[in-house]
């Protein structure tokens, strides 16, 4: 399941994708530009998704270990 950092990332990417696209097709360069600028913002909070449910798996991970011990 997907949180909350991933699902808005990945929609801010698509978003972004799409709106560099209408750029292109209309020859706008700012809105092509705006659309790239909406894809890195999106993959970088995709990322930090990312990297939060790897620290929450990893934490469970550690607590099954210890709760084994």
């Amino acid at each position: 399941m997907l949180n909350k950092n991933q699902t808005q990332g990945t929609l801010k990417e698509i978003a972004g994708k799409i709106q560099e696209k209408a750029g292109e097709i209309v020859g706008s360069t700012e809105q092509m530009a705006k659309g790239l600028q909406k894809q890195v913002v999106g993959r970088a909070e995709k990322g930090l998704g990312d990297a939060k449910e790897a620290v929450r798996h990893a934490t469970a991970a550690v607590k099954d270990t210890l709760h084994k011990l």
